[in-house]
């Protein structure tokens, strides 16, 4: 088989059949294909797109391209959950442990941040002593005892779509739907998970800025799912503004520790509650999203959900101190006021300003080389329908480099907008697709 007549059959507009595709991502996996070869096809990809059949071929060929996760040592259904990534978004570490107090094993591999999303990885490892880096039998081994364990991906874990996504992100072909979709779920079915919830963020802070467009991915996804034997949803989230009102990894553990004690923001409460429903539900520990908002309730309410926290963070060599020791996580040396410069309602909070002014701290990656500062993040006193008064505090930013400070202040400032009239409550979930 020919490379080059499988680039110009996708550059004319046809699909390619599965065994192309296979001989494609083996190629990529192998490295037999070069890297232009590889970055033509993307190209062409991006201009012509895939249907949905070469998508789902695209996916499975790939997740099965390196290791695949056996999961079937651990009793019961296993269910992963995935969010295409947004600002403030700590709904793993919380739902987590909700989840595994209420029976259902969860069996999590998760990334490191990059760009102005955070990243899961990196908040658990803000935590004293945590280990995100696992042997397969020991992370095996605490999914039984503990009923949760959240550890970084294996380096053999879908190696074609670490390649192409790599030559992707320098070719300007990140942004295809069916690139976007394939590599998403080659990686959660590589996860070993019988079922996958997926949260697809929508609006300024999130990749799919426009709701059509995520609902295009989101139903791809789903597919893609149902096609390799999982059962999939995917709820539409909005990410216009940021979740919660922490945005650094050691803020949002604080966080997500303070809601646990029924002490955490609405927004991100209720997003989480949602995302745990259904998990159970697809946990086939209810069939009633009533009754299962009502058990992880119940769960958040006695305590439970705190101590299957706690009790996991032990299993992963993580410590956390007493409250009054801020439970051990860094702190640091500086903070700073952003000070409204006019009364009214806020009225809108750009999530992606806010994503990025974090980064400039140092809370975010702008390469996957880079080193991030745990303790820095910004905390966000207003958010939208907040009245505020001219010369109050909009945000408290966290910071150890006051040399970073001036280029963050002025984001942070610019991502508030302020109005004379209380705006409307923005909707939390878009849509939820199945």
């Amino acid at each position: 088989m020919n490379f080059q007549d499988i680039i110009r059959k996708k550059r004319d507009g046809h699909s390619l059949s599965k065994i192309e595709i296979d001989y494609l991502v083996k190629g990529i996996s192998d490295g037999s294909l070069p890297d232009y070869q590889i970055a033509a096809w993307a190209m062409a990809v991006y201009f012509q797109g895939m249907d949905d059949r070469e998508t789902r071929d695209l996916a499975i060929a790939m997740a099965y391209s390196g290791e695949v996760v056996d999961l079937s040592f651990i009793p019961g259904v296993k269910v992963d959950k995935h969010s295409t990534g947004g600002v403030g978004d700590k709904t793993t570490l919380l739902l987590t442990p909700l989840v595994a107090a209420a029976g259902i094993p969860v069996a999590k591999m998760s990334g490191r941040g990059l760009g102005h999303t955070g990243g899961t990885v990196d908040k658990y490892l803000s935590i004293s002593g945590f280990q995100a880096e696992r042997k397969y039998s020991d992370f095996i081994k605490q999914v039984q005892e503990v009923g949760a364990a959240v550890v970084s991906q294996s380096g053999n874990l879908v190696p074609a779509d670490k390649r192409l996504y790599a030559i992707r992100d320098v070719t300007a072909t990140v942004e295809s739907i069916p690139l976007i979709a394939s590599s998403i779920m080659s990686k959660k079915i590589a996860a070993g998970a019988n079922s996958i919830v997926l949260d697809v963020k929508v609006g300024s802070g999130a990749f799919m800025k426009e709701q059509e467009k995520a609902e295009e991915l989101a139903r791809l996804m789903v597919e893609i799912g149902k096609k390799a034997g999982r059962r999939v949803i995917a709820i539409l989230s909005d990410m216009e503004q940021p979740l919660g009102r922490m945005v650094g990894n050691a803020l949002e553990v604080r966080e997500v520790i303070d809601t646990l004690q029924g002490r955490g923001p609405e927004d991100l409460l209720d997003l989480s509650l949602v995302l745990a429903s259904y998990m159970l539900i697809l946990g086939e520990k209810t069939s009633s999203l009533e009754e299962a908002r009502q058990w992880i309730s119940e769960i958040l309410v006695s305590g439970r959900g705190w101590e299957k926290f706690q009790e996991m963070i032990r299993a992963q060599g993580g410590e956390l101190k007493d409250e009054l020791d801020n439970y051990g996580l860094p702190k640091a040396q500086y903070q700073k006021e952003v000070i409204a410069e006019k009364s009214g309602y806020v009225s809108n909070l750009n999530a992606f300003l806010i994503g990025h002014s974090a980064m400039l701290l140092g809370a975010g990656r702008a390469r996957l080389e880079d080193d991030i500062d745990y303790a820095v993040g910004i905390e966000l006193l207003k958010k939208p329908g907040d009245l505020v008064q001219a010369g109050e505090a909009l945000a408290l930013l966290h910071l150890n480099d006051e040399k970073r400070m001036e280029s963050a202040l002025l984001q942070v400032s610019q991502a508030y907008q302020i109005t004379p009239n209380k705006p409307q409550k923005p909707k939390l979930i878009l849509d939820i697709i199945q």
